[in-house]
């Protein structure tokens, strides 16, 4: 299923192409075997820009991002030198994935960054428009591109290409799509929860999973949130210490110089947990991204228990009308039915009328097998595309989250060393007394 839909990819080319196949990078990109956008292609959100616009006397601000791209293989052609720059706000990227969460129901698609801060301590910034806060965004939203571009169907899509390299009408593009046509309704994908008699084992661990895999992170940030509180309040009393001790130095004379350096030292202390902190929001923002993942997988299984449910409706509809059938055939009606009231009002049914009631249900019976099946192919079909993505995805977040882990350790060594190295250099200064 993964391969018949990358076959049949609509063929993009690039704004200001000439139309030629031979220039079309995307085109022979694939012909030399390129599997995602990442082996021939370097691509960076670059840099955030605040714009105002005034709209009846009333002032909207936004955030708008530089999205560059280059053609890294020079074995690929493309027109011009093989670079391209746009910009884009938050709310097209939201609306480009939007657009892969439907068309793309069986793939795991990566999560956008949160809109406002959250597990926000006492010095974390939460203003939306704060350049530090933009700047984390604007690396997350760098993020989604790359995991989009390394996926192999995803990075193949004429709409997400057109969103990298096509400055203009790519909203058209979107809507041309009807993609919003295609998407389960809530009410349906809450009544397949609810109503399913079969449901698949896998799919039921997936959702625990889920569920346990965003607990567990959730967990992790609010222990970090309280812990960067009392982290840094420790360092900033520090600047007390070194208030008080080059005040000391004043009047101290005789050991006013140790006094000073000492003095400096707390300072230098209490400032080494601006920059921790910083660093730690990174890491921060990296597990949001895979407690984002969450819904993603959700998705996956909703997906999944909405195809099942029309399986299980096609099922019923057949039995239905096999019973009917048969006791058509042996001459008998329901326990309670119109016909059956029919019957005993005006009599039952000729053999002539019997025999076409029978015809008609053959007919019926024979378009809802055909359904049935239809149905269970769709299904089998998501199954297996979408278990294959499922096992990408864990295999992609055991490596992030041991890579993230180590990278936390590793800081968080670096900034004790520092302190010990501070506080040795503290300790000199008092021996001097």
């Amino acid at each position: 299923m993964a391969d018949d839909e990358q076959a049949d990819v609509p063929r993009y080319l690039p704004e200001n192409s000439p139309g030629s196949p031979d220039e079309d990078p995307i085109e022979n990109a694939r012909r030399a075997g390129k599997k995602n956008l990442l082996q021939w292609m370097e691509i960076s959100v670059a840099e955030p820009e605040k714009r105002t616009v005034t709209s009846l006397k009333v002032q909207d601000t936004y955030i708008v991002y530089l999205i560059e791209t280059r053609i890294t293989d020079n074995s690929i052609q493309s027109p011009g030198d093989g670079t391209t720059s746009l910009w884009r706000r938050y709310s097209e990227f939201e609306l480009l994935r939007n657009y892969l969460d439907i068309m793309y129901p069986h793939v795991v698609v990566p999560p956008l960054p949160e809109k406002k801060a959250s597990y926000i301590w006492q010095n974390a910034p939460t203003d939306k428009l704060d350049p530090e806060f933009v700047e984390r965004r604007r690396a997350a939203l760098e993020i989604f591109l790359l995991r989009c571009a390394a996926h192999p169907q995803l990075s193949q899509d004429r709409i997400f290409i057109g969103f990298l390299q096509k400055a203009e009408g790519w909203k058209d593009m979107v809507y041309g799509t009807e993609f919003q046509s295609k998407a389960e309704s809530k009410l349906k994908a809450l009544s397949a929860s609810f109503r399913l008699k079969k449901s698949d084992r896998k799919f039921d661990e997936l959702k625990n999973y889920s569920n346990e895999m965003e607990s567990n992170i959730n967990n992790l940030l609010k222990i970090r949130a309280r812990m960067a509180d009392k982290l840094y309040g420790i360092h900033k009393i520090h600047a007390n210490y070194g208030r008080v001790y080059c005040e000391w130095a004043g009047i101290e004379k005789e050991m006013a110089s140790p006094l000073q350096s000492a003095g400096h030292y707390m300072n230098v202390y209490s400032q080494s947990v601006d920059s921790q902190l910083e660093e730690e929001e990174q890491y921060a923002d990296q597990l949001k991204e895979y407690m984002a993942f969450a819904e993603s997988l959700r998705s996956v299984c909703k997906k999944f228990e909405c195809l099942q449910y029309d399986l299980e409706r096609a099922e019923e509809n057949l039995s239905t009308k096999s019973s009917q059938k048969e006791m058509l055939a042996q001459g008998k009606t329901g326990t309670f039915s119109l016909s059956g009231m029919k019957s005993k009002l005006f009599g039952s049914d000729t053999p002539e009328q019997r025999a076409e009631k029978i015809k008609q249900l053959d007919e019926q019976i024979k378009q809802a097998e055909i359904e049935v099946e239809r149905a269970s192919q769709e299904t089998q079909d998501y199954v297996d595309s979408a278990l294959r993505d499922i096992d990408r995805f864990k295999r992609q977040k055991v490596k992030d989250l041991k890579e993230i882990f180590t990278n936390y350790a590793v800081m968080q060594i670096k900034q004790c060393k520092k302190g010990i190295a501070i506080w040795t250099s503290a300790k000199d200064c008092f021996q001097k007394m």
